[in-house]
């Protein structure tokens, strides 16, 4: 990672970022920057306007895992013990219908948002002779600077899918599959994907708006694997810089979080695509109606996300 010590002082990361604007510092303020560790919503904007390469995101990670690998860690615990009371071991983990080869990985808030469109790709995918894991890919959890639960969620994944045979993972979540990344010994790639290799889904007429979650900013891998399903053009909306789950900076952030949301929604008044099952579900819950996810069109289930039901239909997973 480049140093701080790089910083030219063009004030970009913070013209470009509301958090570090907020509070009237740049990356490069590192004893400012660590006491609002926990105040970044990590969406990676600070690194992708970078003239000198100067990596935010990484600089408040490593933030993070010094204060919660510190006497700090109590204090941060408490703070984030519903996260950490649900994900740091996943509550609703279910392997029984794991498979050699490819198996199916939904993640922990698409089956919860979206339980009627989770069970038509379940389905689909068994007749292929593919299986479901339910499992939290443990990303909540290493976001909060827990690395020796983060390297110890990711080596058991790792050797559940090892025993199992696994092969390939198929993701329905951005988030599982960009922080998986190359760790599990195995390929990871999208539901989109996966369906256009099957010939299966449906195709989409007409132009579309999508709003790209945060991990899938700087390379758009699923956005390209979306295309095939259009039967259009597509635009991109980044209007807001983060849906406001991020980091779970909105535990100190609210106002900036309730920013995004407005931002996105001044934004334009056509319907907004997107295919990360977070990014809608906190979009819908803050009253933006016109955020839509994708793969239920795909799908063809035309289903609208269960913000009311949603940890209810979580909890079900472990009972599939």
């Amino acid at each position: 990672m480049i140093s701080t010590e790089c910083c030219i002082h063009c004030h970009k990361c913070r013209d470009n970022c509301t958090f570090l604007s907020k509070h009237g510092i740049d990356i490069c303020d590192v004893g400012k920057l660590r006491e609002l560790a926990y105040h970044c919503f990590l969406c990676g904007r600070c690194v992708a306007v970078c003239p000198v390469g100067i990596d935010g995101r990484e600089l408040i990670m490593d933030m993070r895992r010094e204060r919660s690998a510190s006497a700090e860690r109590p204090e941060i615990e408490a703070t984030f013990k519903g996260v950490l009371a649900e994900k740091r071991d996943y509550r609703y983990r279910n392997w029984k219908h794991v498979s050699s080869g490819s198996v199916f990985f939904p993640g922990c808030n698409f089956p919860s948002m979206y339980p009627k469109t989770n069970r038509a790709l379940v389905k689909l995918f068994s007749e292929k002779g593919i299986g479901t894991v339910y499992e939290c890919c443990g990303k909540p959890v290493a976001e909060l600077g827990f690395a020796d639960d983060e390297r110890r969620i990711i080596s058991e994944i790792k050797n559940r899918l090892s025993a199992a045979g696994v092969t390939e993972v198929i993701t329905a979540c951005p988030n599982c599959r960009s922080f998986f990344g190359g760790r599990l010994g195995v390929r990871v790639r999208s539901v989109y994907d996966k369906l256009y290799e099957l010939g299966c889904g449906n195709v989409i007429v007409g132009d579309m708006e999508f709003y790209l979650p945060c991990p899938d900013r700087e390379e758009g891998k699923w956005i390209e694997e979306i295309r095939p399903f259009v039967k259009g053009s597509i635009t991109i909306n980044d209007s807001a810089q983060c849906c406001g789950l991020g980091g779970s900076a909105a535990v100190f952030e609210h106002d900036i979080a309730d920013g995004f949301v407005k931002s996105l929604a001044e934004s334009t008044g056509n319907k907004i695509y997107t295919y990360c099952a977070s990014c809608t579900g906190r979009f819908r819950r803050c009253g933006l109606k016109s955020v839509e996810h994708v793969l239920p069109l795909i799908m063809g289930t035309g289903e609208q996300p269960d913000i009311y039901k949603s940890y209810i239909n979580r909890v079900l997973t472990r009972f599939k």
